[in-house]
């Protein structure tokens, strides 16, 4: 594969995430009213999604040690396409939430094993470059993505997302087919004993947590705004369903930037201080956020401006994450890829959780969490900061 080859299915593979879930936000309170349930049962389809994304990691990595990462990843967009076509056909929200959470189970599945084609072809300041690469071409997914979402809730409803996500997957899964080399040329046996050592070889190293703690709470600190701006925006504050995806892209444009500026700092400053810079802005885009709304400015362009300063945190953050914590472990990539995703969905699961449990009517939930989860990343990033690679 060429190196821009590389790039392109990279970046196809990793946008499944974002599209999954980006795409049929705007759609997310009006599930509420087609199926006649509460905000808290649509979160399902959040929810389970996080935990199947999660989950299934721990099995997909190993497998893509073992038997290669092009195996692997065709059949998590094969799992992916079924699914979507699932999603969009289900006729009840329990049905809608079982076909997310298989629907998460292929997209994890592709995710873990193109994380680790990056690690294969790459050393860990190069690799993060490369993320950083591709994070600022998936921006444009989280860009355009609620825009497109907003309109077709509008004009087709809530299934026409996930028709979306079918196709998107089809075209995907042929470039794959048609492109994808092998990367892992030197499988390892793993019995289940040996994938156990593994996984505790990889949570006992410190450097593994240096970029993950950090990583996984900068994942939930956009999950924040993933999970609750569309209650918060169109049911609060009142915004047009057709212009809710505008005010995401807005937030988005920030995490554009910051993985434009992110690139720049690894080659002055290397990732460890890199990482440092990020998770500073973290902590002040959630402090922030949370002293305005106690001052009682209620307004949208508050959301909007907490989104863009998080966003734009999370887009310095990711890439420093994502190579660091797989760097030491060039043996193992699959492995500590999947443990590095599993417990990057942790942090959100629960933040999803205790915002729907929440939900009051106003601004005040979504803003505490919002701060509560600044805070913490920038104390495990303080704490670990040591251990962190250069």
């Amino acid at each position: 594969m060429s190196p821009t080859t590389l790039l392109w299915l990279i970046t196809g593979c990793l946008m499944l995430q974002p599209l999954s879930t980006d795409l049929y936000l705007a759609s997310l309170p009006h599930l509420t009213t087609y199926f006649s349930t509460s905000p808290a049962a649509v979160q399902q389809t959040l929810s389970l999604f996080l935990i199947g994304f999660g989950t299934a990691q721990l099995i997909s990595g190993p497998l893509s040690d073992r038997y290669g990462r092009r195996p692997v990843l065709e059949g998590g967009l094969l799992t992916y396409l079924i699914a979507s076509i699932a999603c969009a056909l289900a006729p009840s929200l329990p049905m809608l939430v079982v076909a997310r959470f298989v629907q998460a189970t292929g997209c994890c599945t592709v995710a873990v094993a193109a994380r680790a084609i990056i690690r294969d072809a790459h050393s860990p300041a190069e690799g993060a470059r490369m993320i950083a690469k591709v994070s600022s071409l998936l921006a444009l997914m989280p860009i355009l993505g609620p825009i497109a979402g907003s309109y077709l809730q509008v004009t087709f409803g809530w299934r026409a997302a996930f028709g979306v996500h079918t196709l998107f997957c089809a075209l995907l899964s042929l470039a794959a087919w048609r492109w994808l080399k092998e990367t892992n040329n030197n499988p390892a046996v793993v019995s289940i004993n040996g994938l156990i050592r593994n996984y505790a070889r990889i949570v006992a190293t410190p450097a593994f947590w240096a970029y993950t703690l950090p990583g996984a709470l900068s994942y939930s600190s956009i999950f924040v705004f993933i999970s609750g701006s569309s209650y918060v925006l169109i049911r609060v504050l009142d915004v047009p369903t057709e212009y809710y995806g505008y005010c995401f892209s807005f937030g988005v444009f920030g995490y554009l930037l910051g993985t434009l500026v992110c690139r720049r700092l690894i080659g002055r400053i290397g990732m460890k201080q890199t990482l440092t810079v990020g998770a500073s802005l973290s902590l002040l885009g959630g402090l922030t956020f949370i002293g305005l709304v106690l001052l009682g400015v209620h307004h949208w362009t508050v959301v909007l401006g907490s989104l863009f300063l998080t966003m734009f945190a999370h887009g310095i953050n990711y890439p420093c994450t994502q190579s660091g914590a797989v760097a030491p472990f060039p043996q193992q990539a699959g492995a500590a890829a999947a443990l590095l995703g599993f417990f990057s969905m942790l942090p959100a699961l629960l933040i999803g959780a205790w915002l729907a449990a929440s939900v009051d009517g106003t601004l005040y939930p979504i803003a505490y969490i919002s701060a509560a989860n600044g805070i913490a990343l920038f104390v495990a990033a303080q704490l670990f900061a040591r251990h962190r690679i250069a």
